[in-house]
């Protein structure tokens, strides 16, 4: 018959089954290694400057798009926002007389 032996401090079965024991015990490599990966990729994206915190003063700082009609202002990169805010708030007007420093690009 079996015999079972559980030590509750560390977690380790040691169980006898027609002569096999089997030793269980709570490894936390697969856990290690997956965090330590995951650490990693974090840092790796964070050296970058793409996103977070490090990559906001490049994301806000460059509001040079600005609605004449209601002084909304717009980042550089954002000109398909400012189309659709043109669009959404300012139906009658178009995106020339709102954003004339940016007519070229409609």
């Amino acid at each position: 018959l079996a015999q079972v032996i559980l030590a509750r401090a560390d977690f380790v079965c040691l169980s006898s089954f027609h002569g096999h024991v089997t030793i269980m015990g709570g490894g936390n490599a697969q856990k290690t290694a997956m965090a330590r990966a995951k650490n990693q990729a974090k840092a790796a994206q964070a050296g970058r400057g793409g996103g977070g915190t490090a990559g906001k003063e490049k994301r806000v700082n460059n509001m040079d798009l600005k609605c004449t009609v209601c002084m909304q202002c717009f980042p550089s990169t954002q000109v398909k926002g400012a189309q659709a805010h043109v669009e959404s708030k300012h139906p009658k007007s178009d995106f020339k007389t709102c954003f004339p420093m940016c007519a070229e690009a409609s």
